[in-house]
């Protein structure tokens, strides 16, 4: 009987022993891998989504595993505290600057914090501290935004489809363009008009610049005026006399204007004859007084010729003109 309850014995001994050791070893790789027997500092970080983290997640450096995640939790509506238990040898590398991110490890893996590289010239982390977070875009609103845009997409092409249904019908400028051939023959023509009128403006710029390129510079008028410094010296005299001239004609007419407000404003001769009203009467009457008194004085004139005393007298002087006459027409 005792003989068959060692050998029992011993397997339940050898059986345990190794669960024991299987257990240990499980043990020391899951505390291996959870940073538990290792040297720790604890880092902070804020997120506004966690997309997903859960305790023991890990946390990569430069891609490298140097911690997990001990900690979430929730302060409010947009700000969710992440506890991060990191390596003291890997914490001595990360920098005050360094950025906190969540990303997915592969397609369908769990989530992952990424810390990405801070400055080289800054201060390492202690335990305790905080570092910045970047919030990526998670799944959900990536796949609202594309619903967004597949929505638009399609929109876009129900509009196309509209567009290209109005331009075959010849719809619109570009259908008529397109399916209207007398259209495209009077483009065609109007295309081959502007060729040959730039050819035309092509050949009359070049007879042009071969025009000028034949005139002597030097001794053209153009050349003068240009090389020649005592003929401009000579151009500049003429427009300063000009401008002198001016500015003599502009001070006479300035004298003038003075001297014929003088002539109104004061009582001489001018504004005598030119303002009193009752001298031209004055004139008139006089002027008729003249004439007859001049007719009066022919009336006496032609008296006086047929009176006795002055006939011989007048008589005598009709002679002399006519013998005047007769000296004056034979010498000519």
């Amino acid at each position: 009987m005792i003989k068959k309850t060692d050998p029992h014995k011993t397997r339940v001994g050898i059986f345990v022993v190794i669960g024991t050791l299987i257990l240990l070893v499980t043990l020391y790789f899951i505390g291996n891998r959870q940073h538990l027997f290792t040297k720790n500092i604890e880092l902070y970080a804020v997120f506004q989504n966690v997309n997903g983290l859960q305790l023991g997640n890990n946390v990569r450096y430069s891609g490298i595993n140097i911690g997990t995640v001990s900690s979430i939790n929730m302060i409010n509506n947009t700000e969710i505290v992440v506890q991060m238990m990191i390596d003291t040898k890997t914490g001595a590398f990360i920098k005050k600057d360094a950025i906190a991110s969540i990303s997915s490890d592969g397609l369908v893996g769990s989530m992952v914090i990424n810390i990405i590289p801070g400055k080289e010239n800054l201060r390492a982390v202690i335990s305790a501290d905080t570092i910045t977070s970047y919030n990526k875009v998670g799944t959900e609103d990536m796949l609202s935004t594309l619903n967004v845009t597949n929505k638009n997409a399609a929109l876009l092409t129900s509009d196309l489809l509209k567009i290209t249904t109005k331009i075959l019908k010849g719809e619109g400028a570009l259908g008529a363009l397109i399916t209207d051939s007398l259209l495209t023959k009077d483009i065609r023509a109007t295309l081959v008009n502007l060729k040959k009128t730039t050819n035309g403006t092509n050949k009359l710029i070049g007879t042009l610049n071969n025009k000028f390129s034949k005139i002597n510079m030097e001794q053209s008028a153009l050349g003068l005026l240009v090389n020649d410094t005592i003929m401009g010296n000579q151009v500049k005299q003429i427009v300063s006399n000009f401008e002198q001239s001016s500015t003599t004609f502009l001070e006479t007419t300035k004298q003038l204007e003075e001297i014929i407000s003088g002539i109104k404003n004061s009582e001489n001769t001018f504004n005598y004859l030119t303002k009193n009203e009752t001298l031209p009467k004055t004139i008139d009457s006089t002027m008729i007084e003249i004439k007859e008194a001049s007719h009066k004085l022919n009336e006496n004139m032609e008296a006086l010729k047929h009176n006795f005393f002055f006939r011989g007298y007048f008589k005598k002087q009709e002679r002399i003109e006519k013998r005047n006459k007769k000296i004056q027409e034979k010498e000519n």
